[in-house]
């Protein structure tokens, strides 16, 4: 239900032609048409209510089919294909005449969808051009600067260039980042959308990993976060198709300008941090964007506020937070793991899967595309952060996972383990909090030897660690058996012979 969202999103919010839609979110022209018909049939536009959820949304575009009639007569594709290709010609003025020709064809919606899956077997040929504030490429060049520690004179990082290009006008934008990871390439286009003073209707990028997780001629899949940064900026992301450079022709091109008259520049320069580079790169980057092209008598700067600028988008009131997305399955403990700190949803949710989307101070909890609970991000590893509101109080399906069925098997292997497992869930906030260490610690009590597991768990109480991981490398490393030890010494019988003369020898 989020990509059919995201397809209304840019059907009806920001006009984008189906083709386009297609190679943004990566599902096919045939669906994306068959949702648009769907969308407009049901008489829905963009933005939605706040109040229509998934279901309702499912229920308005998928509606149970009437039973089947006989048969209706086909239009001739062909023709109604030919005549759409004619200037203001549309579908809808074709059913019309179609509908006048057989009052008893078929409806709107269904001419829609018919169309569809016939044209689909037909090859189209993409026309590509540049309208002014359309379109801006992105890339990272092949050339980079090392940045140099200022004491030892060796290199820290090579630093990596990226570079956007405005597709009409050609007005270049370049910065070094340190890496071409998520956090670097969403800042770098954060940062390039402010230099424009505006945004495009389409980002195209090359095929970056960071970018685009899994490249694919026909249906690239797009990272969520850039996906997510592209809905704040109200743009669209479509990659450059692979193994087809006309479609990155100025992303590549940019990039041979800048590594030539800035780069190139700056060659003989030695750089001991970003700052002090991007510096450098700023004041060059402005004598190209003025420098005068060769055939025409403008340049890029004078272009770019003649044709991009009044095109382009208005940027947000606030700039994009970088955030980062993940799926996660709801454990029995009601709790999801994000980088290793365990964050409480609601207890309805458990075994359920949910997305989540975290920045550097927040955590957000998804579920069919609402969210269900919101946490302050915390750095504390193997820690929770549980909200009250979303534990269970008698439910059923909980009732067999309390601290007193957890304390009754562990009294099973022995007192050791008894002990261990009661101390652990009474160092948590919640009880509820130590089932997960409590389960694994089950589970390798299934593995291991009782004696052995009674050892592992005297000895962690006797260092104070209450974890399933501290208990697994004890019984890993074999540390265990220096209770072991203890214990066979202290229960060993004292030796009696002549030639030991005891305690009262020396008295």
């Amino acid at each position: 239900m989020r990509k059919i969202r995201e397809v209304l999103r840019l059907a009806f919010g920001v006009g984008l032609a189906l083709r386009k839609i297609e190679r943004s979110i990566g599902i096919s022209h045939a669906t994306i048409s068959s949702y648009v018909t769907r969308a407009r049939a049901a008489d829905l536009s963009w933005p939605l209510p706040e109040t229509m959820d998934d279901t309702a949304l499912d229920q308005l575009l998928f509606p149970k089919p009437a039973p089947s009639g006989d048969a209706r007569p086909l239009p001739d594709w062909a023709y109604i294909h030919k005549e759409l290709r004619r200037q203001s010609v549309t579908k809808m003025l074709l059913w019309e005449e179609y509908k006048r020709d057989n009052p008893g064809g078929y409806q709107l919606s269904r001419f829609y969808e018919l169309y569809v899956e016939w044209s689909g077997k037909v090859d189209l040929v993409m026309r590509q051009d540049h309208r002014a504030g359309e379109k801006l490429f992105v890339d990272y060049a092949g050339q980079t600067v090392p940045v140099i520690d200022g004491r030892t004179g060796e290199i820290l990082f090579e630093a990596q260039i990226f570079v956007a290009v405005m597709g009409a006008s050609n007005y270049a934008y370049a910065e070094a980042t340190r890496t071409q990871t998520l956090p670097d390439w969403i800042g770098a286009h954060v940062r390039a959308f402010a230099f424009m003073g505006g945004t495009t209707e389409i980002v195209v990028p090359d095929n970056l990993r960071s970018g685009v997780s899994k490249a694919c001629r026909y249906e690239p899949d797009i990272n969520p976060t850039y996906h997510a940064m592209a809905a704040h900026y109200g743009t669209v992301v479509i990659p450059a198709r692979v193994r087809k450079p006309k479609d990155k022709a100025k992303a590549e091109s940019g990039v041979l300008l800048v590594q030539r008259w800035i780069l190139a520049a700056l060659r003989n320069h030695t750089f001991t941090g970003l700052v002090e580079l991007n510096e450098a790169i700023r004041g060059l980057l402005t004598r190209l964007n003025e420098r005068k092209f060769q055939k025409l008598p403008d340049n890029r700067r004078t272009m770019f506020e003649t044709l991009d600028r009044p095109a382009l988008l208005s940027l947000p009131v606030a700039p994009y937070v970088f955030a980062e997305w993940q799926k996660a399955r709801v454990g029995f403990d009601y709790h999801i793991e994000v980088e290793g700190h365990y964050y409480s949803v609601p207890y309805a949710l458990v075994k359920k899967q949910v997305d989540v989307r975290y920045t550097v101070t927040t955590v957000e909890v998804l579920f069919q595309n609402n969210r269900v609970a919101s946490h302050i991000r915390s750095q504390e590893r193997g820690r929770h952060t549980t909200e009250p509101s979303h534990m269970p109080s008698s439910h059923r399906r909980y009732a067999e996972w309390n601290p007193a069925r957890i304390a009754s098997w562990a009294a099973t292997i022995g007192p050791e383990t008894e002990k261990y497992v009661a101390d652990l869930m009474a160092k948590r906030s919640h009880p509820e909090q130590g089932f997960r260490s409590a389960m694994g610690i089950m589970r390798l009590a299934k593995q291991t030897d009782a004696g052995q597991m009674e050892a592992a768990c005297k000895r962690a109480s006797s260092f104070n660690v209450y974890s399933y991981k501290g208990v697994a490398n004890i019984l890993k490393s074999g540390a265990f058996k220096q209770e072991v030890i203890k214990k066979n010494a202290s229960a060993a019988r004292p030796i009696i012979h002549d030639n030991i003369r005891g305690p009262g020898y020396y008295h």
